[in-house]
């Protein structure tokens, strides 16, 4: 079992202004530790995807942060990304990580299966994820996860793990405790009364005592 981690922001799923966005990013990332940004914005152009890679992965780079793109493997390819998320409804892994190639990251969708996760897993997946965990207003979350399914996983299996779904400060700590490797955050952050930057240390501050707890 590892004993780590780390925050996973994804961007709220319209972006109707890049600059003003860059900046609310940036001030995120000085919150403290962030390990990746994914990039998901709905029913957008190629072209508005490509102009939001272009805005924001420099930004996230800077700080070390990786940048993912949502769903289409081949645009990520195409944009220079670190890796792509690819749902159970999207391109399918393989195909996923023959656009990708061997040395950028796909992560797959599980929801609440070890199942689908322990394929992925197999197949060659560099992230599992699992979810939702909690209600959520940023996407569709038909499907509800129970944390033991992280503990469960974390005590087989080898692949991270990435927790999502309505995840904020004050419900983070407890995922941390049951083995999310990583915490996958977008309204806990971006509609923190406080900004984005008290968001982020907030939520390090709650892995922080969830790892201990583990501990």
């Amino acid at each position: 079992m590892t004993l780590d981690c780390r925050l996973y922001l994804i961007t709220p799923p319209s972006l109707a202004d890049l600059a003003a966005f860059g900046r609310q990013l940036a001030r995120a990332l000085e919150g403290g530790d962030v390990a990746a940004l994914q990039i998901r914005l709905k029913d957008v152009s190629d072209e508005a995807v490509a102009a939001a890679v272009e805005a924001l992965a420099p930004i996230a780079r800077a700080h070390d942060v990786a940048v993912i793109l949502n769903d289409r493997p081949d645009l990520a390819a195409r944009l220079d990304c670190d890796g792509v998320h690819v749902g159970q409804g999207d391109t399918p892994y393989a195909a996923a990580r023959k656009l990708m190639g061997k040395d950028r990251m796909v992560g797959v969708t599980c929801h609440d299966s070890r199942h689908l996760a322990m394929e992925a897993a197999e197949a060659g997946a560099d992230y599992v994820a699992f979810g939702a965990f909690f209600p959520t207003t940023t996407k569709d979350a038909p499907i509800v996860a129970e944390p033991d399914i992280l503990s469960i996983w974390q005590e087989t299996m080898e692949v991270p793990c990435v927790a999502i779904g309505g995840i904020t400060a004050a419900n983070a700590a407890g995922l941390a405790t049951a083995g999310a490797d990583f915490l996958a955050v977008s309204g806990g952050v971006w509609a923190h009364p406080e900004g984005p930057d008290a968001a982020v240390a907030a939520l390090n501050a709650a892995i922080a005592q969830g790892l201990a707890a583990r501990g």
